[in-house]
């Protein structure tokens, strides 16, 4: 077996790192081709990444441009530590008030470690005002795990 196969994590593995997790980089393709690399904290719909930004951010530009999008979701600090995976996939837009409203909590929910975020939602609701969501569907993922190395 070789070494990218040992570190690869199963899906089980990736939906745990997913859930335990926060943040992700999201990387979109500026006009230019270059990429557009940003820290976001997100949210799970289905087992599936879910974010919400402003309408007129750049990542809602490029996306609109093209849907085509990298997350990376990664933790560990030293090399033996380090897991995580690149969900490539294709962003979808998610414009209906109420389901903005449910990425904006979950992703408020996860962003601040609260399990009851129903304090925040006159906030959620009322920034959700200016904000698209999206949803990635997933078109191929690549993991690793170093801790299987040791």
């Amino acid at each position: 077996m070789n070494q990218r196969a040992r570190i690869a994590m199963g899906e089980e593995e990736i939906a745990a790192l997913l859930r335990d997790s926060r943040k992700l980089q999201l990387a979109t393709i500026n006009p230019d081709g270059t990429p557009h690399l940003v820290t976001m904290f997100y949210g799970l719909t289905g087992g599936r990444l879910t974010f919400w930004t402003y309408h007129k951010a750049q990542k809602t530009k490029n996306i609109e441009r093209d849907a085509r999008v990298t997350c990376l979701i990664e933790t560990g600090e030293d090399y033996f530590e380090l897991r995580g995976a690149l969900v490539y996939g294709k962003a979808e837009l998610i414009d209906d008030p109420e389901e903005i409203l449910a990425v904006g909590m979950d992703v408020t929910r996860r962003m601040t470690g609260l399990t009851d975020v129903t304090q925040l939602r006159e906030y959620v609701e009322h920034t959700a005002r200016k904000r698209v969501a999206f949803i990635v569907e997933p078109t191929r993922v690549v993991s690793w795990d170093h801790r299987k190395l040791a």
